[in-house]
C-alpha cells in the first residue's frame, strides 16, 4: 500500500488540522491508531489548531477507535498530505515481478482520453423556472428546504452571511414561485447579484440546519474546481455519476447533486467517502469539504457576477445508487478465478461443521415454510434455545454457540415473554442465556437489501454462529413472484452469510389455497426460488386429527392431570393398575373416592383446563429437502402452545396429509353424510377458535386464516355452531 512507503509522522508535518473538518480529524487520529502510534501523536498534532483543540478530546476518541469494523488507514494522510499540497521528495516506487497484476480497482475511465463537453447557458432564462425544476427533481412537496440569499465579503470571496431560511417546505416555495412572475426575490428575499445565493439539497426538519437537522440522507455534493469545466462536465458523464440534478456555480464549476439514498448517517459517510475515492480515481479531483449533508450548493436561478447560476441537467447517469455502485465494481470485479480440481483433489478443503446435525451447516441457509398458526415462531425460538444450550431441537442435535434473532413482528415484551414462556415449556434450565441476543424491530424493519448491511455491522465480532429472521415477509422487496428480484433478495441471505461466517435461518408462509398435490418445495408462498435457494428446507404440513386420535390425547391429558394433582397433594398408595393408569374414567373415579370436596372441585377445573389443551392440539409432519444431507425420514410433531413436542409414540405416523392422498379418496372424503359435514364444521370452528385464542382476542379474520377460507364462510359457521357471538369482528363464546 502507498502508505507504507512513507514516515507517517513526516506525511502529518504537512497537514494542517485547522484546514480539516471534524470528520477528517477524527479519521486522522484512527489512521494513526490503526498504524500503531500512541494517542500522544495526535495530541500534539491536533494543538496546531488552537481554536478547535480541546485538551482531553483525544484520549476520549481515541478509546472509541479499536475494533472498527471499517478502519482508516495510513493511506487517509497520505491523501490529505497531498491535498494539502504536499508532494513527496521522491516516489520510491515498487518492482513489480512477472506475475504481478497492476491493479485498476474503481477505474472505469481514463481521464487523459475523455474529451472536454461543453455546457450551454439556458437560451431562454427564466429563474422562477429554474428553481421550480430544481425543488422537484430533489424534494417531496412537504420536505423543508434550507437556503441562503445574504452573503458578505472575505479576502474577495463572497460566503454565506448567516444560516439563511430553513422552514419552508418545497410545496410552499413552488406555488410562491410560480405566482412570482420571475422575480424570485419576491419569493427568498433580495440577494447580491455579485454573490449568488446559495441552497441546501438534502430535506430538513425545520428547525435548524446543521447535520442533525437532515431528514433525509438523500444526496450528496460532487464539486471540483481544479480543472476546466468542460473537462468535469465529460468525467460526471462518463463515470454515469447517478445524478439528481447537475448545477453551473456561475464560477469555474459545476455542483453535481448526487444520489446516496443513505439509511442513516453512519452509511452516508461511507457511501460518499466511497464517491469521493471512485471520483479521484478516475480523475476527477474534488473538494473534499462536500461532504457534510447540510452543505450549501449553488442555488440555480440566480445571476452571479456576470454570469448565471442555472440548471444543466436533471436525473443523468445511472438512475440510483445501488445501480450505479454495481457498475462501478462489474468493471473491475472481485470474482474468484476458476480453479483445477486436480488440484485440490488431494487436499480437499475442510466442509463446515454442523449447526444441525444432519441438516444444515454452518454458514449456510435454511427456510421453514408452512401454514399460517403453524407455530412457525415458536419453532424458531425453540431453535434458538436449542442451539444456546447445545440441546438438541424437534429430532436433531445442535451446535453450541450464540445465536442473533431478528424479531419483525412482535412487540419487544411480548417477544422477550415468549422466550420465557417456551424456555419454561421445553423444561430446560436457562443455563446459557448470554448465547442468546434478540434484535426487535417491529415498526422500524427496512428492506432487506438496507437491512442486510445494518444487520452485518452490528453483529460483527460478536462470534454468532446462526441468525434467525423472523418473519421474512416484513423484509421482503420487490414483487414475490418474480424470480429475478427474489433471486436478488435472496442473495442478501448469501451476504449476511459470508460477511459473519453464520447460518441464516429464516421462514415464509405457505402460499394461499389448498396444498393437496404440490411437491413440499412448491408450497412456500411467492416464487420457487424461496424454497430452491436454500441449502436446507423444512416444509411443515398439518396433520388432520380424527375424533379418536383427539379423544386419545384428552384421556391422556386427563389421566396425567389427575396423577400430577396426587402425586401434588398425597402420598396414594399406587393401588391402580397400569391399565387403570391410563383411563381417564378409572383416574377420575378414584380421585372422587378419594379427595374432599374442595379438592375434587379443584380437580375438576384442572381437567377441564387439559381437555381443553388436549382438543386445541395440532400435529405437524415435517418434511425436508437438503442440499447437503441425504434425505431425512419426515418428522412428526404436537405442537402444544407454546412448544413443539416430538410424538414419541407414534400416533401421528399413520395418519395421511391431504397432499399425499390419492385423488380417489380425497373425492371419497368429501362424500361424507350431511350429518358428519355438519358435525366436523362445528368441531373445526371450535378447535380454530381455541388455537386461536393463544394469541389474544379471536377476530374473524384470524379464523378465516386459520381454516383457509373466507369471513362470509366463518360467519355462516359461526352462526350455524351456535355458542359464538360476533361483536364488531371479535369472536367471543357465549356465556
Amino acid at each position: 500500500m502507498e502508505h507504507n512507503q512513507y514516515d507517517l509522522l513526516e506525511v502529518l508535518d504537512h497537514i494542517e488540522p485547522a484546514e480539516l473538518d471534524y470528520q477528517q480529524w477524527v479519521n486522522v487520529g484512527m489512521a494513526l491508531e490503526i498504524e500503531g502510534y500512541g494517542v500522544d501523536v495526535w495530541d500534539a498534532w491536533s494543538r496546531r489548531d488552537p481554536g478547535r483543540y480541546h485538551p482531553g478530546e483525544c484520549r476520549k476518541k481515541w478509546a472509541g477507535f479499536h475494533g472498527s469494523g471499517s478502519p482508516v488507514t495510513g493511506g487517509t494522510l497520505v491523501q490529505y498530505a497531498r491535498e494539502q499540497g504536499w508532494t513527496p521528495p521522491c516516489d520510491p516506487g515498487v518492482a513489480l515481478g512477472w506475475d504481478d497484476a497492476i491493479s485498476a480497482e474503481g477505474v472505469v475511465v481514463d481521464s487523459n482520453w475523455v474529451e472536454d463537453k461543453d455546457v450551454q447557458e439556458p437560451s431562454r432564462w427564466n429563474p422562477a423556472d429554474e428553481l421550480i425544476r430544481y425543488l422537484e427533481a430533489l424534494f417531496e412537496a412537504g420536505e423543508n428546504v434550507g437556503y441562503v440569499v445574504k452573503s458578505w465579503q472575505k479576502d474577495e470571496k463572497w460566503l454565506p452571511a448567516d444560516k439563511g431560511a430553513y422552514d419552508r417546505t418545497a410545496g410552499e416555495l413552488i406555488e410562491a414561485l410560480s405566482a412570482c412572475g420571475g422575480d424570485i426575490g419576491k419569493v427568498l428575499g433580495d440577494y447580491n447579484s455579485e454573490a449568488g445565493a446559495w441552497i441546501r439539497f438534502n430535506p430538513l426538519d425545520g428547525k435548524g440546519v446543521r447535520n442533525e437537522n437532515v431528514t433525509e440522507y438523500r444526496y450528496a455534493l460532487v464539486e471540483s474546481d481544479s480543472m476546466e469545466i468542460g473537462k468535469q462536465h465529460a468525467l460526471i458523464r462518463e463515470l454515469e455519476l447517478p445524478v439528481a440534478c447537475l448545477v453551473h456555480s456561475g464560477r469555474k464549476s459545476l455542483h453535481a447533486i448526487v444520489r446516496i439514498d443513505a439509511a442513516d448517517y453512519g452509511e452516508y459517510r461511507r457511501r460518499v467517502d466511497y464517491l469521493y475515492d471512485i471520483c479521484r480515481r478516475n480523475g476527477l479531483e474534488i473538494d473534499q469539504q462536500n461532504r457534510n449533508p447540510s452543505r450549501l450548493s449553488r442555488m440555480p436561478g440566480v445571476i452571479r457576477g456576470s454570469q448565471k447560476q442555472f440548471l444543466v441537467d436533471t436525473n443523468i447517469g445511472k438512475g440510483s445508487w445501488e445501480e450505479w455502485k454495481e457498475w462501478i465494481e462489474s468493471v473491475n470485479d472481485d470474482l474468484p478465478d476458476p480453479e483445477g480440481l486436480g488440484d485440490v483433489w488431494e487436499q480437499m478443503p475442510e466442509l463446515a461443521p454442523c449447526l444441525i446435525e444432519g441438516v444444515l451447516r454452518q454458514g449456510h441457509k435454511m427456510l421453514i415454510a408452512g401454514p399460517s398458526k403453524a407455530g412457525k415462531s415458536f419453532l424458531l425460538i425453540e431453535l434458538c434455545i436449542a442451539i444456546a444450550e447445545g440441546r438438541k431441537w424437534l429430532s436433531w442435535q445442535c451446535a453450541q454457540g450464540r445465536v442473533l434473532y431478528v424479531n419483525l413482528e412482535l412487540d419487544r415484551a411480548s417477544c422477550l415473554h415468549r422466550f420465557k414462556d417456551v424456555y419454561q415449556a421445553m423444561g430446560l434450565p436457562p443455563e446459557h442465556l448470554g448465547n442468546i441476543d434478540i434484535w426487535n424491530l417491529r415498526g422500524k424493519s427496512r428492506p432487506m437489501d438496507k437491512l442486510a448491511p445494518m444487520l452485518i455491522r452490528r453483529a460483527a465480532k460478536k462470534n454468532y454462529i446462526a441468525v434467525i429472521i423472523d418473519p421474512i415477509y416484513k423484509v421482503i422487496t420487490g414483487d414475490e413472484n418474480s424470480a429475478d428480484q427474489m433471486a436478488n433478495f435472496c442473495n442478501q441471505f448469501d451476504k449476511v452469510c459470508t460477511e459473519l461466517k453464520v447460518a441464516t435461518i429464516y421462514c415464509h408462509h405457505h402460499s394461499k389455497g389448498s396444498q393437496g398435490g404440490k411437491k413440499s418445495m412448491d408450497r412456500a408462498s411467492g416464487s420457487g426460488v424461496f424454497a430452491r435457494d436454500p441449502d436446507a428446507m423444512l416444509d411443515m404440513i398439518e396433520l388432520e386429527l380424527s375424533e379418536d386420535v383427539l379423544k386419545a390425547e384428552e384421556n391422556k391429558a386427563v389421566c396425567a392431570a389427575c396423577k400430577q394433582y396426587l402425586d401434588a397433594h398425597f402420598k396414594w398408595e399406587d393401588d391402580l393398575s397400569e391399565d387403570d393408569l391410563c383411563s381417564a374414567y378409572q383416574m377420575m373415579n378414584y380421585c372422587e373416592n378419594l379427595l374432599d370436596k374442595w379438592q375434587w372441585l379443584n380437580l375438576q377445573r384442572i381437567v377441564e383446563e387439559a381437555k381443553k389443551r388436549a382438543r386445541g392440539l395440532t400435529a405437524w409432519r415435517i418434511e425436508g429437502t437438503l442440499r447437503e444431507f441425504p434425505k431425512f425420514p419426515a418428522v412428526n410433531a404436537w405442537f402444544s402452545y407454546p412448544v413443539h413436542q416430538m410424538d414419541t409414540v407414534g400416533v401421528l405416523g399413520d395418519i395421511q396429509p391431504e397432499a399425499e392422498m390419492p385423488p380417489w379418496k380425497r373425492a371419497m372424503d368429501k362424500r361424507k353424510p350431511k350429518e358428519q359435514k355438519a358435525k366436523e364444521r362445528k368441531e373445526s370452528i371450535a378447535t380454530a377458535y381455541d388455537a386461536c385464542t393463544t394469541d389474544g382476542k379471536v377476530t374473524v379474520s384470524d379464523l378465516a386464516e386459520y381454516l383457509g377460507v373466507t369471513e362470509k364462510t366463518i360467519r355462516n359457521r359461526l352462526k350455524e355452531h351456535g355458542g359464538f357471538v360476533i361483536d364488531d369482528s371479535e369472536v367471543r363464546k357465549k356465556t
